[in-house]
């Protein structure tokens, strides 16, 4: 049976009052207006690999440390190759790269290419469990258009509380239409990595991290936010025009980014890659699991905040934010120098995005994401996908190589799930029946379907297929993930 949108809101706010007195609020409820942004903006290293016997080698090391959010503080953390996210790694297109990955934590990990086509025992999802003082050494050949992609823990069942610790970092794919593009691309200079992230924290600058109804059925939200594993971050630029690659690597929190004087800015890329072309925006929504590229001009001293704009209904705004603030909240602020190196014009054309033909699909696949009592009685915490619950010993559907297929993607509980599929990208045909907005017309493998909302998306499953190993669809809220509502496909050859 469905949650009520009357006895979710009650029991939604109710808990989350309950709740209230159980962490320290590091903002006390300030906004953009009254923000203070005097921390560098970090730019996580670039993690190149070393060439070894025709291929790329990468080294990782997941650990846990101790990470400095605040002055004189320290938050126990955990990360790969240092205590809090992890290095941005590069590869191009057409090369075959390993990795020699090192579990010193105290407990089981993986680590999932969230985006990357691989084969399924390569995916890192909860069927490569690395053991503790383990080494996994995943190996594949890149074959995908350049984007911006990420790789972070897919735990079963502890996949949230890894990734709100740190496990997560970026994965820059580069090919050669990306290199041939007029767009800024020094890395650290005009082509900033952005990992926008909420986090609350305990009187002792622990994370703050509850198991709570309230916080299990919403996702966990934090009033504090991080750009890169930095609290109120500063950022000062020497180009007239940046680029931006957001990554929502939150656990479940929606944002709606815009600048604080409404400047308007173009999206160049969704997950998988290049738009066919620039949109002009003034605000973006990235729900959890989605990147966007951006690209915003400034002129000499130049200073504006990228801001989160709180929404209301759905989930995503009072209800979920324990009765703070509803006013814009700063998330980096940026600064140009008194001089700013000119730049080029913005291409008129990026890419040639890949499309496939709704005729052509040999099937269509209903799923249906729901939100059952069960978990409102904690009889189980029950979160659907069909009516049924993770079972990481049964297979939910079985897809055949090489075939096209459209997923109708159905929302029947009162908030938005954000719909991650692994091992493929898709074009989204429409929401409710419409044509997707044009930022949403490029290659995506997550996708917000808001309450009552059907989705559907049309991909083809190609070149790995095996009849052991599944990869994985499920909610990105990473708290549903975990409570259930994730299911497992294989990818078979045709008979």
């Amino acid at each position: 049976m469905s949650v009520s949108r009357r006895a979710f809101l009650a029991l939604s706010l109710g808990i989350g009052a309950s709740g209230a007195g159980c962490f320290l609020s590091k903002t006390n409820g300030s906004t953009a207006k009254d923000q203070t942004f005097v921390h560098p903006l970090a730019i996580p290293p670039v993690l190149e690999g070393v060439n070894r016997n025709e291929r790329k080698v990468f080294d990782l090391t997941v650990q846990n440390g101790v990470t400095s959010f605040f002055e004189g503080s320290k938050t126990p953390t955990m990360g790969y190759n240092g205590t809090y996210l992890g290095p941005t790694i590069r590869a191009k297109r057409g090369e075959r790269i390993s990795f020699r990955i090192h579990n010193k934590l105290h407990e089981e990990t993986t680590v999932h290419w969230h985006g990357l086509h691989v084969p399924a025992v390569m995916d890192g999802g909860p069927h490569q469990k690395i053991a503790v003082d383990e080494t996994w050494k995943p190996e594949f050949t890149v074959d995908q258009p350049a984007a911006t992609l990420w790789y972070h823990s897919h735990q079963f069942h502890r996949t949230a509380i890894q990734v709100y610790h740190g496990l997560a970092g970026l994965f820059y794919v580069d090919d050669e239409n990306s290199e041939k593009l007029s767009i800024p691309s020094e890395y650290g200079v005009d082509d900033f990595p952005i990992v926008i992230q909420d986090r609350m924290f305990n009187r002792d600058n622990s994370f703050y991290y509850s198991n709570s109804m309230h916080d299990q059925m919403m996702g966990m939200i934090g009033d504090v936010f991080l750009v890169n594993g930095v609290v109120n971050p500063r950022l000062v630029v020497k180009r007239q025009r940046i680029r931006f690659r957001i990554l929502n690597g939150a656990n479940a929190q929606t944002y709606f980014l815009r600048f604080s004087d409404s400047r308007e800015f173009f999206q160049i890329a969704t997950d998988g890659g290049f738009l066919k072309s620039p949109t002009s925006l003034t605000e973006l929504r990235v729900a959890p699991g989605e990147r966007a590229e951006v690209l915003v001009d400034l002129k000499p001293n130049d200073d504006v905040v990228l801001e989160n704009r709180p929404q209301d209904g759905s989930g995503r705004g009072g209800m979920m934010n324990r009765g703070r603030s509803n006013e814009s909240k700063g998330v980096l602020r940026i600064t140009g120098n008194d001089t700013l190196r000119k730049s080029e014009e913005i291409p008129a054309s990026l890419s040639a995005v890949r499309n496939w033909l709704p005729e052509r699909a040999v099937k269509t696949r209903r799923l249906v994401f729901q939100m059952g009592m069960g978990m409102m009685s904690r009889s189980g915490g029950r979160f659907t996908i069909n009516g049924r619950s993770i079972d990481i010993n049964r297979i939910d559907q079985t897809v055949k190589l090489n075939d096209i297929e459209i997923w109708e993607l159905v929302n029947r509980s009162p908030i938005p799930h954000p719909i991650h599929i692994h091992d493929i990208q898709f074009r989204i045909l429409d929401r409710n029946g419409k044509t997707p907005p044009k930022n949403e017309q490029g290659l995506k493998d997550t996708v917000l379907v808001e309450p009552n909302e059907t989705v559907r998306v049309i991909t083809q499953f190609e070149h790995f297929a095996d009849d052991k190993s599944p990869y994985m669809f499920h909610c990105h809220i990473l708290e549903h993930e975990d409570g259930g509502m994730m299911g497992q496909f294989l990818v078979r050859k045709g008979r």
